[in-house]
């Protein structure tokens, strides 16, 4: 088990990060876009499980585990193996603290544009509820259409169905002890259950 709140009061030395001394672990391209496993090949998910063990034990030594775990909980949506979590994790634990952010759109920062045609609102809507475990890149390549442009989708149903906006967001952040709490449901919980299986 993952003792987050002892490394919440660790203060750690100057060392670098196990992400920083493992930039290939933590950059692998099956870590930055996990498979989906109804669609993975057997060896995929294989070395996908090794890789996040991998990442998960490296992680869990940081001494900055607990900013790091909280920050991509409660700030950024960030892709990719983060704070001993996976994005599917941290998407369950923002579900159980009804914690609500928003995704970079590192397309729009560097001005890129697709070529592909425009797509209805309702498709792109629709698509996601179809395929609720693909990425939203997989989502833009069914659609035909540019990842922002799926991204600018999801943030207007987001906007219209009323949900807070960025400002509002900063007062119903949780705490750090409910992270952890969270994470132990979530990431411990799905560690017990694949040990039983």
């Amino acid at each position: 088990m993952i003792d987050l709140a002892a490394q919440a009061s660790s203060t750690g030395d100057s060392a670098v990060t196990p992400c920083a001394k493992d930039i290939g672990l933590y950059l692998h391209p099956l870590l930055e876009e996990p498979p989906v496993r109804s669609t993975a090949s057997t060896q995929t998910w294989q070395e996908y499980e090794r890789l996040v063990n991998a990442a998960r034990g490296s992680c869990s030594t940081c001494p900055l585990l607990a900013d790091c775990l909280y920050k991509a909980i409660a700030h950024t949506d960030v892709s990719g193996y983060v704070g001993c979590t996976t994005p599917k994790e941290r998407a369950a634990i923002r579900r159980l603290l009804g914690v609500k952010v928003e995704t970079e759109d590192f397309d729009s920062f560097a001005g890129a544009r697709g070529s592909r045609q425009p797509v209805d609102h309702e498709d792109v809507l629709r698509m996601r509820a179809q395929h609720p475990d693909d990425s939203l890149e997989a989502i833009a390549g069914r659609l035909g259409c540019s990842l922002s442009t799926v991204k600018r989708h999801l943030r207007r149903a987001r906007k219209e169905a009323g949900q807070p906006g960025s400002g509002a967001l900063a007062s119903s952040r949780p705490t750090l002890d409910d992270v952890f709490e969270a994470f132990d449901e979530v990431v411990e919980g799905n560690l017990a259950r694949r040990r039983v299986c």
